[in-house]
């Protein structure tokens, strides 16, 4: 009987062995995803509408559960990434950051969304579009500060922060050996806090009213705080037409508790 139980136990674990497999190479996907360049990024801001809290929480439930189902349908074709705003924002409650190699699934994914029993209560306040690119600074900075920018990043951050920026007329009819030594000043800046805080640049123009979307993640806002009053002292930021405004603050959740929240 022992014998047998050892050979059932074997079996079982070879069945799992594809599902596991799967999961490994779908978590791969998404870390491969937000570092390749060209990969196309929506940040879509929603406020919750009054008839939604009126609504019973039998039927909230039920529109979460409707939601998700969107979420599922496309999965094969991008990622998302959810963040509660509310609490912290009164102009919205929730962010959704989107990534796919085709903007049109950004866009597919958004309608979807919007079209379901609580898309329709929900107020889109703010969208941003941008593309990854390869670094345009990096490669002619000093080997020493390069050798600094490969400080691992912090993980399991719990806050994130979203600065779209917009650039003067004067930052893009600048030579390129202006811009790379204003944002050599720049990164100099952030050295101190690459361990605590980590940045993602997104790139807009063209795309969108700004031209860069900047976001964080930390789990120090001290340390958050202290960076940009410290990048707000640098000659690059003379340049900055339009820095925030809006500015997003919200915690990084699963999509689970964001909608039990909302359903409560």
């Amino acid at each position: 009987m022992k014998r047998i139980s050892q050979i059932s136990m074997v079996a079982l674990l070879l069945c799992f062995l594809p599902m596991l497999s799967v999961v490994s190479e779908a978590a791969m996907d998404h870390d491969k995803l937000l570092k390749d360049p060209g990969v196309y990024a929506t940040f879509a801001v929603f406020k919750m509408g009054e008839h939604w809290w009126q609504m019973d929480h039998e039927a909230r439930v039920k529109a979460a559960s409707e939601m998700k189902k969107v979420f599922e349908k496309h999965a094969d074709k991008l990622i998302v990434d959810t963040h509660l705003l509310r609490g912290l924002s009164e102009r919205a409650d929730v962010l959704v950051r989107i990534h796919s190699k085709e903007m049109v699934h950004n866009q597919n994914f958004l309608l979807d969304l919007m079209g379901t029993t609580m898309g329709m209560d929900m107020k889109n306040t703010d969208t941003f579009n941008g593309i990854t690119k390869t670094l345009n600074y990096v490669p002619s900075f000093p080997e020493e500060l390069k050798g600094e920018l490969k400080t691992p990043p912090p993980q399991g951050s719990p806050y994130v922060i979203v600065v779209p920026i917009r650039k003067d007329a004067e930052w893009w009819i600048s030579g390129q050996d202006t811009r790379t030594g204003l944002m050599k000043e720049h990164t100099d800046a952030t050295v101190a806090y690459l361990k605590t805080v980590k940045r993602k640049l997104y790139h807009s123009s063209g795309l969108d009213d700004w031209d860069f979307i900047t976001y964080f993640e930390t789990s120090k806002l001290d340390d958050f705080n202290n960076l940009v009053t410290g990048l707000l002292k640098v000659k690059e930021n003379r340049h900055n037409r339009r820095f925030g405004d809006p500015l997003l603050l919200g915690t990084i959740r699963p999509l689970d508790e964001i909608l039990d929240i909302l359903s409560r």
